[in-house]
């Protein structure tokens, strides 16, 4: 099966992997999430992938959200509990959620100069 067939391109959309639990995982608390940040969830799938291997009470998801900034969404999903582990947007930018929230630090830093 090729990946695109499972995730067809978008040209305003951006992929994300997030983890949680696994007892606290739901598909429909994902959709929430993602829609309580006024986008829409078009692909959604657990992955096999595992953030630590000897961990196996966590999982990673992929998502495909309908935005091409994803920094509300992230916000959104860390509400519901949800932890967003990198995201690429679609002019082929990736990127942490760690680095934009360093970015964003550095920018302050130097409005308060």
């Amino acid at each position: 099966m090729n990946p695109d067939e499972l995730f067809p391109p978008h040209p305003e959309a951006s992929d994300m992997l997030v983890a949680c639990p696994r007892d606290r995982y739901s598909a429909s608390a994902v959709a929430r999430a993602v829609e309580d940040a006024d986008a829409h969830l078009l692909n959604l799938n657990v992955t096999a992938l595992r953030a630590d291997p000897d961990d196996t009470s966590a999982i990673i998801i992929a998502l495909r959200v309908s935005r091409r900034d994803v920094a509300s969404v992230a916000r959104s999903l860390a509400r519901y509990g949800f932890d967003t582990l990198d995201f690429s947007t679609p002019d082929g930018g990736s990127d942490t959620l760690d680095d934009a929230r360093s970015r964003a630090a550095e920018l302050l830093r130097y409005l308060e100069m």
